[in-house]
């Protein structure tokens, strides 16, 4: 008798009500600081942003809403957040205007490390010139083929050779930033045997032990 009533009072200690619980993005809530040279222009459709290296836009969808609490505080929410694909946007939409105001006042620099014996990068002159939409330059390396590779420059990107195994790539947009570093990593990707291979940023692997016959 004492077990099963010690046993109850445990069960009711647990309620089977439902909680009230919203849902929420945690990147999207954060508000955005505004530089003070960088000026935000929002339209139905897209927001622009302006500074110091350029302009850029941003394309809305039609739920997202625009506050500006502070004058130099950008607010960001959504019609409906119980709605997963609107919840996504949120934060989505919340990264890539913070990258916009980042990219047009201090822009993004990625460096790529050649990591092999005999790896070399050079900057170049592209005889091709600005045919097919390059920038008039190229990346000339070894990276232990039988040829060199040649990745002509686009002129949204800033590519500097400190070293002859580091480049250093600038530009004002993180996602082609991205773009074209991942284009010039797939010609050696890092292998965990030996760990050569195009490394970028602070990519690392985990060397793997040599099976041995």
């Amino acid at each position: 008798m004492t077990l099963r009533t010690s046993l109850g009072r445990a069960i009711r200690q647990f309620s089977s009500t439902a909680r009230a619980c919203g849902h929420t993005s945690n990147i999207g809530k954060t508000p955005i600081p505004i530089p003070p040279n960088v000026t935000l222009t929002p339209s139905p459709t897209s927001v622009a942003v302006q500074g110091p290296l350029g302009s850029t836009s941003v394309r809305l969808e039609p739920y997202m809403r625009l506050a500006f609490p502070q004058p130099d505080v950008l607010a960001i929410s959504v019609d409906n957040a119980e709605e997963k694909k609107q919840r996504a946007m949120w934060g989505l939409t919340r990264t890539l205007i913070n990258n916009a105001v980042v990219g047009m006042t201090e822009g993004f620099t990625v460096p790529i490390y050649l990591v092999g014996v005999g790896y070399r990068a050079a900057l170049e002159a592209d005889p091709r010139g600005t045919i097919d939409g390059g920038g008039g330059q190229r990346l000339s390396m070894k990276l232990g083929h039988s040829h060199n590779v040649y990745v002509p420059i686009p002129p949204y990107i800033k590519a500097e050779v400190p070293s002859a195994t580091k480049i250093v790539l600038s530009c004002t947009d993180k996602h082609l930033l991205g773009l074209f570093a991942a284009k010039i990593r797939k010609w050696r990707p890092p292998e965990p045997y030996k760990g050569k291979g195009v490394f970028v940023g602070n990519e690392t692997i985990r060397l793997k032990a040599v099976k041995k016959k």
